[in-house]
């Protein structure tokens, strides 16, 4: 991976760690769905730029009118979804345990293929999948015990957080069998549409009577645009030119920035266990997903993930 790539591999993590700090600023005013359907509205429209400036929107329609049902799926499973229980776990969890839970996508992602797709599930790889979620559970433990009179309300939203996660892993074994045909931006695009149009009616519905505040207000654009759109279009880039596998190492990266932009701008507590909850997360997706290979203490013999 080129200095180039590494820097713009920084810069998605960056984005995507921000998005957490975005959603606690903004859900508190807008709502869940509101919120959540002005994201994905936000990026649809940015997408769609994208494809027009790359001159390929003609083909690009033409491709969603034909797989119109297969890219609404993956809208619902890997925004629409997604966005809300994330939304609605930030109402009590902090951004950064949050960005944490988020990082066990990729367990998720294992876990889904081998039951669904049939994909070989080896032993280091399940050990991996159980020691991130011990470190999900040691991390939510913190923060209820962190949180005065929030017991249950902080277990329902570890649970729509990890549900979250969960719907990643889903949507991505979907792509994987009904859209891999589709070329990335389109499949981004697309689904972000999907998302959209499923998200406005519940948002006009349920729209904030009081008026919203600025900050608010620049928290949803930096969401929309920073966090979907650019981000997207950043994450793609790179799935094009160093490829998935390596992409997706911006997985690892994310906590990191989701656990610093809530100490520096939210003011969140950062305390030695949720710290060792994220290293024992991040040890395990590595585990998981294949990105160690073998444990230290293996010697020659090597366990292929």
């Amino acid at each position: 991976m080129s200095p180039v790539n590494l820097l713009q591999l920084v810069c998605l993590a960056a984005l995507w760690g921000a998005s957490f700090l975005f959603i606690r600023v903004g859900v508190a005013e807008f709502g869940v769905a509101p919120l959540m359907a002005l994201r994905v509205g936000i990026g649809a429209v940015f997408l769609v730029a994208m494809l027009l400036g790359r001159r390929q929107f003609s083909s690009s329609l033409a491709i969603m009118r034909k797989r119109a049902l297969p890219l609404l799926i993956v809208g619902i499973l890997n925004s629409a979804a997604p966005f809300c229980l994330f939304a609605y776990a930030e109402l009590t969890l902090s951004a950064g345990a949050t960005s944490v839970i988020n990082a066990t996508t990729p367990l998720w992602g294992a876990l889904v293929a081998y039951l669904w797709l049939k994909d070989r599930l080896t032993t280091l790889r399940t050990i991996g999948t159980a020691i991130g979620f011990a470190g999900v559970l040691l991390l939510v433990w913190n923060q209820i015990e962190g949180s005065a009179g929030s017991g249950a309300a902080g277990v329902l939203a570890a649970a729509a957080a990890l549900a979250a996660s969960a719907l990643y892993g889903v949507a991505g074994n979907f792509a994987k069998k009904y859209l891999m045909d589709v070329d990335a931006m389109t499949n981004a695009a697309g689904s972000m549409i999907g998302a959209t149009l499923v998200l406005a009616p519940i948002a006009f519905v349920t729209w904030p009577a009081a008026p919203v505040s600025a900050p608010a207000w620049a928290a949803v654009l930096a969401l929309g645009v920073g966090c979907t759109g650019i981000a997207y279009f950043i994450y793609y880039h790179l799935v094009a030119v160093v490829g998935p596998a390596r992409a997706m190492t911006v997985t690892f990266v994310i906590p990191l920035f989701g656990i610093l932009w809530g100490a520096l701008f939210l003011h969140e507590r950062v305390s030695l266990v949720m710290l060792e909850g994220c290293a024992v997360v991040l040890a395990g997706t590595a585990l998981a997903t294949g990105a160690i290979k073998r444990l230290p203490f293996s010697g020659r013999r090597k366990l292929v993930g």
